[in-house]
């Protein structure tokens, strides 16, 4: 299970440098390289702190991918 995000793409969308939305969340602009990259997963304050900032949903902005082998049993790998 891995979580994969959107920032970049949606930060482009609405011309936003990572300083910018580093400034605009309180974070440093390494944080936001590193949760860009998906190095570094956000809490779950920071997460809505950016989707806020972007203009988007938490939703919109994360999504859980789930491979096949841990899917097996339709759980998406939650035990």
């Amino acid at each position: 299970m891995q979580l994969v995000n959107h920032i970049r793409q949606h930060r482009a969308r609405v011309e936003l440098t990572q300083d910018q939305l580093a400034k605009a969340t309180g974070v440093s602009r390494q944080t936001i390289i590193s949760i860009e990259k998906g190095k570094f997963v956000p809490s779950t304050r920071l997460a809505f702190q950016i989707a806020r900032a972007l203009g988007m949903k938490v939703d919109d902005l994360f999504e859980l991918e789930v491979d096949e082998d841990e899917d097996r049993d339709g759980l998406g790998g939650i035990r």
